[in-house]
């Protein structure tokens, strides 16, 4: 009577034709049409005839099949199906395998995973540094298993308070990489550094805690001085800056602002025709028309005389806008020669650009009758009420128009000493 059990000779296993080879005691090597060879293990169980794989020959050699093999065959004898038991224990090895994976870990894959769909380097960087910053020190090491609450709050409330701003997106960062951990199945439970219905009951609301930064305007009734000195300045900047005082825009949507992707202003976003500028839509702002008056069709005609490219105002680096200090320091040299240009209400601080739609908002509030929707639309700010919010469905540009129209006549008007406005002789200096 032949061996029940280890039939096979390490010798003979190159040369066994295509099948099933039984080595005895359930293991088989099996010889597929296509010449490749392994190891199974067939069982019954329960009235169920299963066929467990045991590895690819030769990397699994006869010593090791038969090994398994006399293993899985002590499960079967205890009624285990050693499949369904083979599953366990690599789940069981994923979970502590899991549990060394780091918040660093997960932070690094979740920005290799997102970079593609981010604009700009910069965005990547933002997100380095501050989990670097302010998570890293206090839970980067830990495994993002053992992240709770605790260690959550206690990275972000340093800074909840005197950095408003940098704590609320730190908190949105530190969520973002946890849900991402959670769905590759390296932590469980609920996120500790959701907000709504959780870290609200712990920490005070950002608009609470805010400290409001007004720029520095000018007053309205010295604006038109200071546009006859602007227009007689030469230079990119300072055209650039009397366009963003004539449309009340924000300096970004003039050069650009890495922090929000948008980018800065191209020719493709103007239509002279029309006299409309159509600045973009971005992840925090919708799409915004500006309706350009006479005197910001002149600005950007001068711009398109010597436009090289598609930006509008170009930097000194060719295919780049302006820096962020080109027109603040514009600013500075108009404050070094003659007038100083300062708010009277912050300690005579030298005006910024931004500061100019302020002196925009009290002129439309104080001089004109122009309702307060519109003038709120002509600075793209968001509207409070949601209700009305939801019912408005155009943005009014030519009743903005109007309002674009009336504040560039004013521009071109200086106040004298008895208090009244005199038209410039010219709005434009002489080329």
């Amino acid at each position: 009577m032949g061996r029940e059990i280890h039939r096979l000779s390490s010798t003979g296993l190159k040369a066994k034709a295509p099948g099933y080879h039984a080595d005895g005691g359930n293991l088989y090597f099996r010889v597929s049409g296509t010449g490749t060879r392994g190891w199974i293990f067939r069982f019954a169980l329960n009235g169920r005839t299963r066929d467990a794989g045991l590895g690819p020959y030769p990397e699994v050699g006869l010593a090791d099949a038969r090994a398994k093999a006399f293993e899985f065959r002590q499960f079967v004898v205890a009624g285990i199906d050693p499949i369904e038991q083979r599953n366990g224990d690599l789940a069981a090895a994923r979970v502590e395998s899991a549990k060394t994976i780091t918040f660093d870990d997960c932070r690094a894959a979740y920005i290799a995973a997102h970079e593609a769909a981010w604009k700009n380097a910069k965005h990547r960087q933002q997100w380095t540094n501050t989990l670097q910053t302010y998570a890293t020190p206090v839970f980067g090491k830990l495994p993002v298993s053992a992240i709770d609450t605790g260690l959550v709050v206690r990275a972000i409330e340093p800074i909840w308070t005197t950095k408003p701003e940098t704590a609320g997106r730190v908190r949105g960062r530190i969520e973002a990489v946890l849900d991402w951990a959670k769905v590759r199945g390296y932590r469980a439970g609920e996120n500790p550094a959701r907000w709504k219905g959780h870290l609200d009951h712990v920490l005070p609301a950002k608009s609470k805690v805010r400290k409001v930064r007004h720029h520095p305007a000018l007053p309205y009734n010295q604006v038109g001085t200071f546009m006859e000195d602007l227009r007689s300045r030469q230079g990119i900047a300072a055209r650039a800056l009397e366009l963003a005082i004539l449309c009340a825009v924000r300096t970004g949507d003039i050069i650009g602002n890495d922090r929000d992707d948008k980018p800065p202003m191209t020719w493709p976003q103007v239509d002279l025709g029309a006299r409309v500028w159509t600045i973009p839509s971005t992840k925090t702002d919708t799409e915004h028309r500006v309706p350009l008056s006479a005197a910001a069709v002149a600005v950007l005609n001068e711009m398109k005389e010597i436009a090289t490219g598609d930006i509008v105002f170009p930097g000194m680096k060719a295919g780049q806008p302006l820096s962020n200090m080109a027109m603040l320091n514009v600013i500075g040299r108009m404050n070094g020669g003659g007038p100083h240009y300062v708010d009277p209400k912050q300690n005579n601080a030298e005006v910024t650009p931004h500061g100019f739609r302020s002196s925009f908002r009290d002129w439309a509030a104080e001089q004109t009758s122009f309702p307060h929707d519109i003038v709120e639309m002509v600075l793209a700010h968001t509207i409070d009420s949601k209700v009305e919010a939801a019912y408005r469905r155009g943005d009014m540009l030519e009743k903005r128009r109007k309002v674009m129209d009336a504040w560039a006549a004013y521009c071109t008007k200086v106040q004298t000493d008895a208090g009244k406005a005199v038209a410039l002789a010219r709005a434009r200096p002489p080329r």
